[in-house]
């Protein structure tokens, strides 16, 4: 009778395990399954990283942009391995072959992101974010000649409130540098100041649709998964950015105080930090925000969500607030809704066309054969 009771009371145990496992299982569930959540994280996760990186380079003196690179790529490596030990995530061990073939884009990779974070120090975050559209048509145009896309009426005429807006940004720019400065000395310094933002931000946006177009080509033919892509940019980068921050960089104790003043220098430190983290958080939010919506809601989210980051420089930064900016911010928004709505029309007429034989070997596939031959 002692034993039977014992295995009733055992499978009692076993049955209310499961039963807890169950419910927290359809709680889990019930979050990541939450479009709304996904988005609200996609759109946080962006301006952290566009606000923190501000801040970090805000600073008057902060030179050592090599530095700060390899910080976030080291976080952001610990972060995924450490997720991935874990078990909440999964790609691929190292591979000394699939590096080799991944070297390149993580070059390219690099330079991206060193542009970026000139061109983020000499412009407000609202004109960085309206020029970064200009990108966009680049990466379009590059599409066309590498994986034979095409540019519909409806996506040129947002490629034209781009261009419009990023004139628009330039000019209120320019005015406000002009308007605002006193004497003549202040008002050389001040254009001085915005064109150098201006020719790195002119240089950011061909490395990246470089590095998005070459990274599509490689992706083809390594079949690479989010992170496997996340893994091997930030591991191969690190030794790049370290040897060009010791060589390149100024060392000395007296650059190192002004970089990381006494009175905020656990605050640029905490920031930096927070950057790293959010390109995790950035991956991880976009690869969830597809799948618990669809690639048309993403694309919508990415467009719209240019406003937040562009507003948070207004803020945050004490970006000038005047006519033009609003404007060219505000035409900005709505040329990135125009192209998310031309992108998606096209992609449903894509999805209506029956395929025939002879449009069976399109551009795209031959160029995933010369990837293959290369």
């Amino acid at each position: 009778m002692a034993d039977e009771r014992k295995n009733e009371s055992h499978s009692i145990d076993i049955e209310d395990k499961k039963q807890e496992e169950a419910k927290d299982s359809t709680m889990s569930n019930g979050i990541t399954s939450n479009p709304m959540l996904a988005i609200l994280g996609y759109c946080g996760s962006s301006i952290l990283m566009t606000t923190t990186n501000k801040y970090v380079l805000s600073g008057v003196d902060y030179n050592l942009s090599f530095f700060l690179l390899c910080v976030q790529s080291v976080v952001c490596v610990v972060a995924i391995e450490t997720c991935k030990r874990s078990g909440l995530i999964s790609y691929r061990d190292f591979n000394v072959d699939e590096a080799k073939k991944w070297f390149p884009i993580s070059l390219l990779l690099i330079g991206m992101i060193y542009t970026s974070t000139w061109a983020l120090k000499y412009l407000s975050i609202p004109v960085y974010t309206i020029f970064k559209n200009l990108t966009i048509i680049l990466i379009a145009y590059g599409e066309v000649l590498w994986f034979g896309g095409t540019v519909t009426s409806m996506a040129l005429f947002s490629f034209g409130l781009m261009v419009l807006s990023s004139i628009v940004a330039a000019w209120a720019d320019i005015q406000h540098a002009l308007y605002s400065s006193g004497d003549a000395g202040k008002q050389s310094e001040a254009m001085s100041t915005l064109n150098a933002g201006y020719l790195w931000m002119a240089m950011n946006c061909f490395c990246t649709a470089t590095y998005v177009l070459s990274m599509r080509k490689r992706i083809k033919l390594t079949n690479f998964s989010d992170f496997d892509t996340m893994f091997y940019n930030n591991l191969l980068t690190i030794p790049i950015l370290l040897a060009c921050s010791v060589f390149l960089e100024d060392w000395s104790s007296t650059n190192v105080v002004k970089n990381f003043p006494p009175d905020a220098r656990n605050s640029v430190i905490i920031a930096m930090l927070i950057s790293g983290l959010s390109t995790v958080f950035i991956s991880y939010t976009s690869a969830w925000c597809v799948r618990v919506t669809s690639s048309t809601t993403y694309s919508m989210v990415g467009a719209l969500n240019k406003l937040p980051i562009a507003l948070s420089g207004l803020l945050f930064f004490n970006a000038p607030v005047t006519f033009g900016s609003v404007t060219a911010i505000f035409i900005g928004f709505i040329s990135g809704i125009v192209y998310a709505v031309a992108k998606t029309r096209q992609q449903q007429a894509k999805k209506e066309a029956l395929p025939t034989p002879a449009s069976m070997v399109s551009a795209s596939s031959r160029s995933t054969q010369e990837g293959f031959k290369a």
